[in-house]
């Protein structure tokens, strides 16, 4: 069975957003436990954990505005290339 483009495009998409969500939390984590330790502060992974979600959140909405914003930029191109063979 053959897939289209679009389904490994999307795939693709799906796993970027996860990956740019993820990786900011977990260093974030990480770093708030080894900081924990070593300076016995165990409460900073919590606030740690808060900033690389919002770091994540940050690079989807990055990610998704370039995405869009292309795709939107891409269609005025066709719709000026198509009005400009009509006249």
């Amino acid at each position: 069975m053959k897939y289209k483009k679009s389904v490994y495009r999307s795939l693709t998409l799906i796993t970027q957003f996860g990956i740019n969500m993820l990786v900011p939390i977990f260093l974030c984590v990480m770093a708030g436990i080894w900081l924990g330790r070593k300076f016995s502060i165990e409460w900073i992974t919590i606030p740690l954990f808060a900033i690389g979600a919002l770091a994540g959140f940050r690079n989807i909405f990055i990610m998704a505005k370039k995405i869009y914003g292309s795709e939107d930029t891409d269609r005025s191109d066709k719709e000026e290339k198509n009005h400009a063979e009509k006249d």
